[in-house]
């Protein structure tokens, strides 16, 4: 069974750059097609679309992958 990198990034305001996130999940080996994002979603708010798309992807021995643990809550 092959393990799979699976990206996450997400920003709080539509006004924010996603660019930073993606470049270093990028850095780490994570492919563009395994990297999921949010923008526009508040630490507050729980219905993130990329990221139950991210969790969904991940199987058994799959690795997620974020720049910063607050990326996935707060």
């Amino acid at each position: 069974m092959t393990c799979m990198l699976i990206g996450y990034a997400r920003v709080s305001t539509n006004d924010q750059d996603l660019t930073a996130q993606k470049h270093a999940i990028a850095t780490l080996g994570v492919s563009l097609q395994k990297t999921f994002t949010d923008q526009g979603f508040t630490g507050t708010n729980r219905a993130w679309p990329g990221l139950r798309e991210a969790l969904a992807a991940c199987r058994a021995g799959d690795t997620l992958v974020v720049t910063k643990l607050d990326r996935l809550a707060r």
